[in-house]
């Protein structure tokens, strides 16, 4: 991944988040590597890497959550495909671990609030991951905000996210 040559840390980064895909366990010991590239300036190498994070948040939480600063970065400059897979990062710490929701949940909300309308639904299912009876209503309170904003098609899989917690 840190080869001078691009195509081939390419070709690295793409292999190892297909194998996370499959088998999250098998690349789980290159998680301080992938946080290291999100600072890369090669952009396949940033959301490739977050892509990757997303794959092994669900095991590796506390080594992911200990760097949070440099994931909430990514978020904050990275491309489209770097912010929904962060989204998936978030949500999955959320759900590890009651201390890292009460950090990142109020940001999460936040971002539903903010983020760009055809976002809602996507974003919304990856964080449904981590909603319960205690953040529940104010995870619908935000939806329901928002859903004006919404096509049908969109507003129909938020209504669906929606029903799944009645």
């Amino acid at each position: 991944m840190k080869s001078k040559d691009r195509a081939i840390a390419n070709d690295c980064i793409k292999v190892l988040y297909e194998i996370g895909q499959r088998e999250p366990d098998l690349i789980s010991e290159f998680t301080d590597e992938f946080i290291d590239l999100l600072s890369s300036q090669n952009n396949r190498m940033v959301w490739g890497s977050m892509t990757a994070l997303a794959y092994v948040s669900p095991i590796r939480s506390e080594v992911i959550f200990r760097r949070l600063p440099e994931i909430f970065q990514a978020y904050e400059s990275g491309s489209v495909i770097t912010v929904d897979n962060s989204i998936s990062v978030f949500a999955h710490l959320c759900k590890a671990n009651e201390r890292y929701r009460e950090e990142i949940f109020p940001f999460l909300l936040e971002h539903i609030l903010n983020c760009r309308a055809k976002e809602i639904p996507q974003h919304a299912e990856c964080i449904s991951i981590c909603i319960d009876q205690g953040n529940k209503e104010a995870f619908m309170n935000v939806l329901t905000i928002r859903e004006k904003e919404l096509t049908k098609s969109q507003k129909n899989r938020v209504m669906k996210l929606i029903k799944n917690f009645d």
